[in-house]
């Protein structure tokens, strides 16, 4: 069980670099960073097709990493 869990969270691990890597830049520069937290945090930027797949496949994979590190950690003992 430890080994399969192990071997889990190395692939999820890869996984979720991938589609990190793979997403494009919202914003660039200084002007980008000052003006981009705003884009965010009102909406005005909506993620379509393979944007929005490459965000829900980073979440998902992140909460999976997340379980499995604690699960991890909980066989360790």
């Amino acid at each position: 069980m430890e080994a399969f869990v192990h071997i889990a969270l190395l692939i999820d691990a890869i996984i979720m670099i991938v589609l990190i890597l793979l997403q494009s830049g919202k914003s660039a520069g200084l002007s980008g960073a000052i003006s981009g937290g705003a884009e965010q945090l009102f909406g005005k930027q909506k993620a379509r097709g393979a944007d929005l797949f490459l965000h829900r496949g980073t979440i998902v994979t992140g909460v999976l990493f997340f379980v499995l590190a604690f699960l991890s950690g909980y066989i360790l003992q």
